[in-house]
């Protein structure tokens, strides 16, 4: 078995709105779900993403209003990195954001920013053969957006903890100091750290957790390899668009392993992905009451969407 890198990576956001601003209008995604989080259905899980959703660039939040700024620390990621085509993108990418207000700091090959709570986000050019993943934009052209996530950085106090956990139980391949990489048949990731004693506190502008891509049929084992490897994952989640598996790995990330499909258009049209509450099921009883406790939004659809296919 193996894990087609990045799934998802969910954050925290305070601010929804300006949320929705800064990752659809600066950051040129797409917002392909607005729906709520399913341990606690009165905070919105909004996911941002390629035009279609795909597994590999959703990137994804929960919404606590006015909660205080989180601090990345010791068992937490504190930097996304998404991949870019070519150095004519990051020179596109350091003049957008600069453009937009945005503190960006160039290394070779890299660019790196914050969004506007203080998360930790790069792009980086690589060269690979997997498929770009892309959200269409009328400001961005094709060939230099964000093609989908390429890894994550992460804090560790001991990453030698982690080692044989990442390599004997889910079969990452070391790739360089503290680093590790994982491929499948469609995708690949990485996942690196970091070293600090430092303590983090969770909070706006940090993540919550890093999912990993399942094919559906290797789900069930992944469950029972975990166990094996001295793992301790919950049960078997149906999230709807998706089934879960949550563990933490030795440094203390909180990892997700999610299978592929059935997806975001399960139960809305593809052409259409995110502008409505979409709610699983099991909680549509509770549309009417949501839709007074949620935070409004700005909606990055119907004309704005219809301006994007227009320039694909």
């Amino acid at each position: 078995m193996k894990l087609d890198g990045i799934h998802h990576i969910t954050s925290i956001t305070a601010d929804a709105p300006r949320n929705v601003d800064f990752y659809t209008q600066v950051i040129g995604l797409r917002l392909v779900k607005k729906t709520v989080n399913q341990d606690d259905p009165t905070v919105y899980h909004l996911f941002y993403a390629d035009e279609h959703g795909s597994p590999g660039a959703d990137l994804t939040f929960f919404e606590y209003p006015g909660i205080e700024r989180g601090q990345a620390g010791a068992g937490m990621v504190h930097r996304i990195t998404w991949r870019i085509g070519s150095p004519e993108a990051l020179g596109f990418w350091e003049e957008h954001l600069r453009h937009e207000g945005v503190r960006v700091t160039r290394e070779g090959d890299s660019l790196k920013f914050e969004d506007p709570e203080g998360l930790g986000l790069e792009l980086r050019v690589v060269r690979t053969e997997d498929e770009p993943l892309i959200a269409s934009h009328p400001e961005i052209p094709a060939a230099l957006a964000i093609q989908g996530f390429d890894g994550v950085r992460a804090y560790s106090a001991d990453p030698e903890r982690s080692k044989r956990f990442l390599e004997q139980t889910l079969d990452f391949t070391p790739a360089g100091a503290e680093r590790f990489d994982v491929r499948g048949a469609r995708r690949g990731s990485f996942y690196a750290f970091d070293r600090t004693s430092t303590r983090g506190k969770s909070g706006a502008g940090t993540v919550h957790h890093v999912a990993w891509a399942s094919p559906m049929d290797d789900h069930p084992a992944w469950r029972e390899r975990i166990l094996q490897g001295g793992g301790q994952p919950t049960p078997i989640i149906d999230r709807f668009y998706f089934r879960s598996i949550y563990f933490r790995e030795p440094s203390g990330v909180l990892f997700e392993i999610a299978t592929i499909g059935p997806g975001f258009a399960t139960d809305e049209s593809p052409d259409h992905l995110g502008e409505a509450l979409s709610l699983p099921p099991k909680f549509e009883h509770l549309r009417a009451e949501l839709e007074r406790v949620l935070t409004p939004l700005p909606h990055p659809g119907g004309s704005a969407h219809a301006e994007r296919g227009a320039h694909a």
